[in-house]
Parts: C-alpha cells; structure tokens; sequence
C-alpha cells in the first residue's frame, strides 16, 4: 500500500470565540492510501488544545508504515501496532483512511462494515461562539429558518451574566429549538452551582463540561445536584475515563479525534451501556471528510454536535449534509465523500 500527505489550510466563515480561545483557521493533513487502484482518505487537524501542531502531525503520519501489510484490511486489525504511542488523532485518522478503503473494497458503506443497515441521519447542534447579543440572535433566527433544531451556545465569558443574557436572547430568536450549553471548563462549582437553575429556566436541555477539566469526582458532584443534564467533554477522554464517570454524569462527548476513531468511540459507547449515561458525538473544526467517520455512528448517540464542517468558509469534501440540521451518512462504498476540485 501507497500513503501520500497533503496539507491544506481550512478557515472558519467567521472566528469562533470559546472561553479559552479565538479560532479563525486551522490546518489539516489528509492521508491517502492507495491499494490495486482505490483510495482510502482520512483526515487530521491541528489543535492547540491537544498539542497538535502542522509539522508533529505530518511527522508522526509520515511514521505510519503500511506498506508492510498485505491489504487494508490485514492493516485496519492490526491498527494498535500500526500507530503506536501515536495521539488518538492520528490513530483515527489512519483508521478513517483505512475504513474508507476498506468499504470501497467491499463496494459497502462504513456503516455497514460497522453493523448498520440504515445510513444513520441525525440532527446536529450548531454552534454559536461567544459573541455580541445581537450577532446571537439574528445567527439564531437564521439557523432555525434553515431547518436545525438544536443549537449549542458557547459560554465561559468573562462576565457569567453575558452568557445568560447571550441563551436569553437565542431563546427569544428561536423558540422552537433544542439549547445547548458549552463553557468548555470556565466556570467554578459555585458558578455552575448558581448558573445552572437560571439556564434550566430558558430551556437549556444540558451542559458540556461547565467546570475546569481535571477533577471528574467534582464534575460527578456537580451532575449530582444539577437541575439539567450535566456531560463531561474533556474529563472523558477515553474509554477508561467513560467508565469512571459511567453512571455518574448524564452524558460523556465522544470525538473521535479525542479518543482514538470510530472503534474507540463503540469501546466507549458499551462501556455507558446501560449505566445512565448518554452518549454526545462530539468534533473538531474540520472538513467533511475529518467528520464523516463520526456520522456514520450518529444514530449511536442522543446528542449530535457534528457543525465543524458547517463552520467553514469554504469546505473541501461533501458528502455528509448538514445544511438543513441534519447530518446524513451516505449509502456509497466507504466513507462516501468527495473532494470538490475531484467531482
């Protein structure tokens, strides 16, 4: 098998503010691997969170040896030895290259190599960074005219009662949809602790991650007393993270990127079964083809946030929709996108 690496810079409709950072672009590195004719792709951007530069992301890819397996499927299980010690978001970029070839192979889509019949359809979140009041609601009013029903406000500002105000007029603009909440760890337990009741009054459904990541037993606490849903973003890495917080937080945000690809989130997923704790489909920014592999998994999960491709200016592959709110898995062999400049 062949690889080729080429990096191409995504840039976001407009700078997302969260409480942490201001995003305006990112890069991303996608992997082709070529084998008796058909193309696997898959895809990885950088992250300041994650420590994920452009230079640390071509260099471990460029370390991934898949020319000593026979096919793509000897080398999809044996995935563990053929990234190892490598960040998850190069282990689930392999992967989705690695599946999308696979599927062609097969003439099936990733879903179905995963045990779905059914191209998997959900509704996602959209996201609203921090932003003027104004900004907030007309986004709100125009996303609800667009079909989606769910909508995520980030929060975290400096002032808590901006964020209030922030849900307050999203919720006057678009009466109709599903709220949710997303300070990325900003506040502390006594914040959340007064914040969470006002935004359970405008119909906030649930909040990621509203306290500094690194102290689950507190986050578990908070979910205890919470009076809307309480889901663990960065506290719940992977799937050992899952099963401590398995039945002490409402939800735990899966992204791939984060855990290690699409086998890692099903490890995850049956590691909350029947716990009490439900799953999020979680992203980076990214293209289409960086989130396709998580929308064949949507049905999976009772909150999908797969938006990071709708963010973009520009987005260089199709093939997942999400325009109207809903994010839909193709029935075409593998992960079944497209690049633009190649359709």
């Amino acid at each position: 098998m062949r690889t080729d690496l080429r990096t191409v810079r995504l840039v976001l409709a407009e700078p997302l503010r969260i409480s942490r950072s201001t995003m305006a672009a990112r890069d991303a590195v996608w992997l082709t691997v070529e084998h008796d004719g058909l193309r696997g792709h898959g895809e990885a951007v950088t992250s300041v969170y994650y420590g994920l530069d452009t230079g640390t992301l071509l260099r471990l890819l460029r370390a991934v040896r898949l020319d000593r397996f026979a096919d793509p499927e000897s080398a999809l299980e044996a995935l563990p030895d053929v990234v190892p010690a490598a960040p998850p978001a190069v282990t689930a970029a392999v992967e989705a290259a690695l599946l999308d070839l696979v599927g062609k192979r097969a003439d099936a889509p990733v879903h179905r190599l995963l045990g779905a019949s059914a191209p998997p359809v959900a509704a996602t979140a959209r996201t609203l960074g921090i932003t003027s009041l104004a900004h907030a609601a007309a986004e709100a009013r125009r996303l609800a005219a667009s079909g989606f029903r769910v909508i995520k406000v980030k929060a975290g500002a400096p002032d808590p009662e901006d964020d209030v105000e922030r849900v307050r007029v999203v919720r006057d603009a678009a009466p109709g949809v599903r709220l949710l909440l997303d300070p990325n760890g900003a506040w502390t337990f006594r914040q959340a602790e007064a914040l969470l009741p006002r935004f359970a009054d405008l119909g906030v459904e649930a909040v990621e991650q509203p306290l500094a990541p690194g102290d689950p037993e507190a986050l578990a606490a908070l979910a205890e007393r919470s009076p809307l849903p309480v889901i663990a973003d960065e506290d719940a890495v992977d799937v050992e993270d899952a099963r401590r917080l398995a039945g002490r937080v409402h939800g735990v945000n899966v992204k791939l990127a984060k855990c290690g690809g699409v086998r890692a989130a099903l490890r995850v997923a049956e590691a909350v079964e029947g716990s009490g704790t439900a799953l999020m489909l979680g992203c980076l920014t990214a293209s289409s083809l960086g989130l396709a592999p998580a929308v064949h998994l949507a049905d999976r999960a009772r909150w999908a946030d797969l938006d990071g491709h709708l963010l973009l200016a520009h987005d260089p592959w199709s093939g997942i929709g999400g325009a109207d709110g809903l994010v839909r898995a193709s029935d075409r062999p593998g992960l079944g996108v497209t690049r633009a400049d190649l359709a």
